[in-house]
């Protein structure tokens, strides 16, 4: 007798501290959804699922409950309690052990605990289940039971994490993956907000100033020493209107598409000669080496077109096929180019569609990939004026892409628009950068570069495991975490 007494208090204590927790947990949940979606959001593990298990787990809490306070189906809720529990445990598990990052522990009282902590109190309400239901019924079929109730549960789980990956990797539909965010190294004061990144190389930031088109700030990349240098041409009788000046390791070049003029020069030397067979306009080059630069420039039927000149056969090649046109060819194809010398890829990025063009550096297409965003096809809407002949936006086109940087494979996206699971208010106080691997066309991760006096990020490098950015007369530097530079 005093042997069924104790189980019989045995299976009523679990049973009542189970549902305290479900009550609890669930109620947590449902009073606060928003949030509690936007965490999973964030999950390593469910984000790409975040959608319908913000709804299935408090749901299937409160069925527990339900099931647990009625004495016909107490048993059946004692069997949830333990597979829901196992499914909790091993979720905690694969964060810990196997997730890209770990993300914020989540759950009312529960958010204070460590995702250590959270392991342990998990445990021990696994094995106060399994000892509930053990003492309702000692047996091999039981035990069977419950042995097969823990398998399919942290199967589950690890199937809705291979499956999560794949898709938030390849097939995303809009969620970002935001860890914890980069610790700020460094912050200058540059005076004005008219600079732009000229390159990074050598151990050196080079600023350039678009109000002084032949000054360049070389700043070490601890950020403390800083100089000002003059660049000299060897022509300066040009019609100059937007001089750019551009760094790399061993040469520099001052280029202006609307003369047009490119001239090259040797790094510390800071004195370029112009190369006299340029003769197509273009803008956004970028120099693959000493002799050949690609650009964008425009058909005959003023549509945009990807270029390359090559030096040294004085010829200037395109490849019409790259630039996809969707509604007129100019505005729907705006984008920005890039180079990384260490990969040898040239990379395009679309301005108003999710999509980017991978080419090597003699613009031969490797392959098109495309960011997480939704925006598949340019939003924008063109009038012709018959008058001037010419083709304007007859409204605000919405932007998908506004910047990006390309370092050894790594694509650095400034986005502009909000994914799904994320604060407004963190919209409203930073901008966001997403980063996507080019070679495998995969997401990686995201990451804020907040507002500096109200001002947002302009413009932005990347060096080593460092990401530079300019705010309003901000230069700023973070350190990049783990999750992007074990790929650089």
């Amino acid at each position: 007798m005093k042997l069924q007494i104790t189980k019989s208090n045995i299976i009523q204590t679990v049973v009542v501290l189970n549902i305290l927790l479900f009550t609890y947990a669930a109620v947590s949940k449902a009073l606060d959804f928003p949030n509690f979606q936007i965490q999973l959001g964030q999950s390593p593990l469910l984000s790409a699922f975040a959608d319908w298990v913000a709804v299935a787990v408090p749901l299937v809490e409160f069925i527990i409950v339900l099931l647990l306070l009625t004495n016909k189906y107490r048993l059946l809720g004692l069997y949830g309690s333990f597979a829901l529990m196992t499914m909790f445990t091993a979720y905690i598990v694969i964060i810990l052990n196997f997730s890209s990052f770990t993300p914020c522990s989540c759950g009312g009282i529960l958010e204070e605990m460590t995702w250590t902590q959270h392991l342990i109190f998990n445990i021990v309400f696994v094995v106060l289940s399994g000892l509930a239901i053990l003492s309702n019924a000692f047996n091999k079929f039981v035990i069977g039971y419950l042995s097969i109730l823990a398998s399919s549960a942290i199967g589950l789980v690890v199937a809705l994490f291979l499956m999560s990956e794949d898709i938030i990797q390849h097939r995303n539909n809009f969620v970002r993956r935001l860890p914890a965010q980069f610790s700020k190294q460094y912050e200058i004061d540059l005076g004005y907000n008219s600079y732009y990144f000229a390159g990074l190389t050598n151990g050196k930031i080079y600023l350039g100033n678009t109000t002084a088109p032949l000054l360049l700030t070389e700043i070490d990349t601890s950020q403390k020493n800083k100089k000002e240098l003059v660049v000299k041409l060897n022509n300066l009788n040009l019609p100059f209107r937007s001089l750019q000046l551009q760094v790399y390791a061993k040469n520099f070049y001052a280029s202006d598409g609307t003369v047009p003029a490119v001239f090259r020069g040797k790094t510390g030397q800071w004195y370029a000669t112009q190369m006299p067979q340029v003769k197509s306009k273009f803008s956004n080059p970028v120099f693959s080496d000493s002799t050949s630069f690609a650009f964008r420039t425009h058909k005959a039927n003023a549509e945009n077109v990807l270029a390359r000149f090559d030096e040294k056969q004085n010829k200037t090649f395109t490849n019409p096929t790259i630039l996809q046109k969707q509604v007129d060819g100019i505005f729907d194809t705006d984008g920005i180019l890039n180079y990384d010398p260490n990969s040898n890829l040239l990379v395009y990025l679309y301005y108003y569609r999710n999509q980017y063009i991978v080419c090597d550096s003699k613009l031969n297409l490797i392959h098109r990939g495309n960011t997480i965003d939704t925006i598949s096809k340019a939003q924008i809407k063109v009038a012709f004026n018959k008058d001037r002949n010419e083709k304007k936006l007859a409204a605000p086109p919405l932007t998908v892409n506004k910047n990006a940087y390309l370092h050894r494979g790594l694509l650095f996206v400034n986005a502009a628009l909000m994914g799904k699971f994320e604060d407004k208010k963190m919209w409203q106080q930073a901008s966001i950068i997403d980063v996507y691997d080019v070679k495998n066309r995969s997401y990686i991760v995201s990451f804020y570069v907040y507002n500096i006096e109200g001002k947002r990020l302009s413009r932005f490098a990347v060096e080593g495991h460092t990401f530079y950015g300019i705010i309003g007369n901000h230069l700023v530097s973070y350190k990049m975490s783990y999750l992007i530079h074990k790929r650089l």
